[in-house]
């Protein structure tokens, strides 16, 4: 009889402790952090940096994806809707955004920053049209203008103060520190530059608008702004005419791109293959590497100081 007292205060303890355990789960809000989803590298970067370890940064462009081409599927659309806040770079980058409606907040950094436009020898580039072409006024690739990176770190930097207020004193530090890194890579490039032997960059698609209007040297491309847009004859006849014509020794491509003409007319032209990061999405083994905006675009900068042969 002792002993099945004993059992029974046992019971009733451990159901007491139980029941506490129980509600204290129910009663306290979990402490989640928000969700902002991200669509291009460069804006992705921005958020890592502004929101630290505050909240939860989504990267929707899966890791070595072409974002020209990108179509979320509906997990990826799931978890846009569980979103706080949705950063997409606009300028038609991202043609699945039209007729998608947001649950969140959704931001169309296109509007805050200047757009290049682009002039009727670009838009007309090549001679053939199909569905893959880029037939835009504007040049997407807008986060590879310092400028533009700064305006964009503003509007993101503004928009997660409002998120969590209580982290302004952090946001507004880390976006202090993220405006500096920008002002020293525009000096680099301004300085790396400035003095250099070759004018002209040859590439597989024309993604360095923004660098060369700023930066003073010209580009020519093998298919206009659409990576996808399949070279004609008379595109690549263009292209080695002016290889030999412009004394270029590198011509860059990208990883998303297929390169196979490319590397076809490296090979006949005798001069250098090398890949340009344009930042819309990096690969795998880039993400992996942890390598951030300004590792690229110092990467990027060795690569064109030496294609143009500067001093």
């Amino acid at each position: 009889m002792k002993n099945l007292k004993i059992i029974g205060i046992i019971l009733i303890a451990a159901i007491a402790v139980l029941l506490f355990f129980i509600s204290n789960d129910t009663t306290k809000p979990k402490n989640k952090k928000p969700i902002v989803a991200v669509t291009t590298f460069a804006l992705y970067d921005i958020v890592k940096h502004i929101g630290d370890n505050t909240i939860q940064t989504v990267h929707i462009l899966p890791f070595g994806v072409d974002p020209h081409s990108f179509e979320p599927t509906p997990k990826l659309m799931a978890q846009i809707e569980k979103s706080a806040v949705v950063i997409y770079s606009g300028a038609g980058l991202e043609p699945w955004v039209n007729g998608f409606h947001f649950k969140a907040k959704a931001i169309n950094m296109s509007k805050y920053v200047k757009l290049r436009r682009l002039d009727a020898n670009e838009h007309e580039l090549h001679d053939h049209h199909d569905a893959q072409c880029a037939h835009t006024m504007t040049d997407p690739h807008y986060w590879l203008d310092f400028a533009n990176m700064k305006r964009a770190t503003a509007v993101i930097t503004k928009e997660l103060i409002k998120l969590l207020p209580q982290n302004k004193a952090l946001y507004e530090q880390n976006q202090k520190r993220y405006i500096t890194m920008l002002q020293n890579l525009d000096k680099a490039y301004k300085k790396q530059l400035s003095s250099c032997r070759v004018d002209t960059v040859v590439v597989s698609h024309n993604a360095l608008g923004y660098l060369s209007r700023n930066y003073g040297f010209h580009v020519e491309s093998l298919t206009g702004l659409s990576p996808e847009a399949q070279p004609s004859a008379k595109d690549v006849t263009r292209v080695m005419n002016d290889i030999q014509k412009e004394g270029v020794t590198t011509i860059f491509f990208e990883h998303f791109v297929n390169d196979r003409v490319i590397k076809r007319i490296a090979k006949d032209a005798h001069i250098h293959l090398e890949v340009f990061q344009p930042l819309g999405n990096v690969t795998k083994d880039e993400a992996a590497a942890k390598l951030s905006y300004e590792d690229i675009m110092q990467r990027n900068l060795e690569k064109l100081s030496k294609a143009l042969m500067c001093n």
